[in-house]
Order: C-alpha cells, then sequence, then structure tokens
C-alpha cells in the first residue's frame, strides 16, 4: 500500500504532530508514505531529517504522484483542496477542526470539494456530527480519535524532584495567535487564581514538570494538547466545548468547564488545593490515553479504513 499525504501547516501544531506520528507508524507496518508539505515548515524539515520521502506541496505535483498512490490522505483545507482536484487515487480526508462545513469560498464549490472524498476521517464525534450538518452522508464518515505518545510520568503535587519551576507549575499551550482558543482567557482566570501561567511551545519538555495543564478553547475537534498532557499523568482543566468532553471525564481524569474566568480560576484552585485529587485523576488521564488514545491505535484504526476505502 502506497499513501500520498497532504498538508499545508506552517507551525507544528496538532494536526501535524498526527501526520508525522501517523507516517512514522505506518512505515513500521510496512506501508509506503509520500508526504507532500510546505517547503521550509516544520513537518516538511522533520520528514526531511528522518529521510522519508518529501516534497513541496503543489497542484501539478499532487496530479503527477497520485497516479503512483494507492490513497491520497489530505489532513487539512488546502490538501483536502488539492486532493480534490487531483485524480488518480481515492482520496480520504481527516477533519480536525470544529466550525461548520461549507461557509466558503462559496456553498457550490464547498459541495463539490466536499462530494470528492471516497471517507472522512473525522479526530472526534463531535467532529462527525459537524460533517454530518454539512450534508456529508454518515456511512463516509469514520471517528479516529488522535493518538499520542505515552510520556514518562509528570512528578507529583509537592514532589521536591520536580525540576527547576517554582511549585505549582501549571502549564497551557502557547496559541495565543489563534483567535479560536483562549489564550488571554486562560491567562485572566490564572491572575484570579494567584498562580503564574506558563504558555509551553513544547509540551513534551514542559510536562515532565507540571502539575495542571490549563486548555482553554472556544472551538476544538478533540484536543491533542489536553491528551498529550494526561499521557504524563497531569489533570487537565479545559473548556467544555467541542470534543473535549470525548477526551475529558470531568472529576474523573480533569475538570471541565465553561468560558468564563472565574469558572476557570476555581477549578485550577480546586485541584492545586487537593494534592490528593491532583494525584487521583493524574493516574486516571495516564490510564485512559493507554487505553484508547495511543499512537498505535491511531494507526491501526487508520489503517483500517485505508483498507474500507481500497476494498
Amino acid at each position: 500500500m502506497r499513501i500520498l499525504h497532504l498538508d499545508a501547516g506552517r507551525e507544528m501544531r496538532g494536526g501535524q504532530w498526527q501526520v508525522f506520528r501517523l507516517i512514522e507508524g505506518l512505515a513500521a507496518a510496512g506501508v509506503e508514505s509520500t508526504l507532500l508539505a510546505r517547503r521550509g515548515a516544520p513537518l516538511f524539515e522533520a520528514a526531511r531529517r528522518q529521510g522519508w520521502r518529501v516534497e513541496g506541496l503543489g497542484l501539478m505535483r499532487t496530479m503527477m504522484l497520485a497516479r503512483g498512490h494507492d490513497l491520497m490522505h489530505a489532513h487539512d483545507a488546502r490538501g483536502h483542496t488539492l486532493g480534490a482536484i487531483a485524480h488518480g487515487a481515492p482520496l480520504v480526508v481527516s477533519r480536525r477542526v470544529a466550525f461548520a462545513v461549507g461557509q466558503r469560498p462559496s456553498k457550490l464549490a464547498s459541495q463539490w470539494k466536499y462530494g470528492r472524498a471516497a471517507r472522512y476521517v473525522a479526530v472526534s464525534e463531535f467532529v462527525k456530527s459537524v460533517l454530518m450538518r454539512g450534508s456529508v452522508p454518515e456511512e463516509k464518515i469514520s471517528v479516529v480519535y488522535d493518538g499520542v505518545p505515552v510520556l514518562d510520568q509528570a512528578g507529583q503535587v509537592g514532589d521536591p524532584g520536580r525540576g527547576p519551576f517554582r511549585l505549582p507549575h501549571v502549564v497551557a499551550p502557547a496559541n495565543a495567535d489563534d483567535p479560536r482558543k483562549g489564550a488571554a482567557l486562560a491567562m485572566q482566570a490564572a491572575q484570579i487564581a494567584g498562580v503564574d501561567l506558563h504558555f509551553s511551545r513544547d509540551l513534551e519538555r514542559d510536562l515532565r514538570h507540571a502539575t495542571l495543564f490549563v486548555y482553554v478553547t472556544y472551538s476544538e475537534g478533540l484536543g491533542s494538547g489536553a491528551l498529550l498532557a494526561m499521557s504524563a499523568g497531569v489533570p487537565v482543566v479545559a473548556s467544555l466545548v467541542g470534543g473535549l468532553s470525548e477526551v475529558v471525564r470531568h472529576g474523573v481524569d480533569g475538570l471541565l468547564v465553561d468560558n468564563q474566568p472565574e469558572a476557570i480560576a476555581e477549578a485550577i484552585r480546586h485541584v492545586l488545593d487537593n494534592p490528593g485529587l491532583a494525584r487521583s485523576m493524574g493516574g486516571a488521564a495516564r490510564q485512559t490515553v493507554i487505553e484508547r488514545f495511543t499512537v498505535d491505535q491511531m494507526v491501526r484504526r487508520t489503517l483500517e479504513v485505508y483498507r474500507q476505502v481500497l476494498n
């Protein structure tokens, strides 16, 4: 099986990490992949360092390479458009975002584009429902949850060996440039709670020392950042939006809250003021990832989708 992956991301965000981990997992399963990505983007450079087949993303190259692959797998909106135009291989489209289908550039163009894919891979049941509201037939949608590596377990609350950070170490993703995310709201809540909030650009590094992970967003397909924190045994305070309720079980793995600064602050203080609860939530969160959200599970489910399309 040969797969042509299409991704136009400029940054190494959750979606790009999923592409990277998927290609790595497919290679281990004996599946050949070619990646078309934006030249110079972090995903392009990471793939090149791994020695993978990677080229610059463009329409002509997509059309040429599609003929030599069994499937095209588009991982974002531009990849979806290029894959819809190209011919030569069935198109699978990953849908990670929670906003409505058919908003731009026009309803007619959107209907044509969304009608071209053989199968949609929705990152959550919530995203599946968004696709269905956009008139994508249910039989064309498969839910495949994100997969994350199981990180070394973070130090527990009050553990003096947790690293150089002043306790408590409360971490949030660095996403202030994304209007759909709530960096300003998270900062406001942290100030009310009386804690310093560390906006991390390297979650795998910073979660080793984390007491709590705060994931505030106005729109979310699933929440791979929250999953990564959970894999390290870090309890999560997250917005009650989108697919996050499929990841975080309220009161078990963490707390789900409304996007109000006082509610977020109260949840932060509740976890930090109850170390036993934090440890319990962190342990449950880590087990949730091991049982449902590993990279191996994501790769296996994606392969099942490929085989269903090709059969």
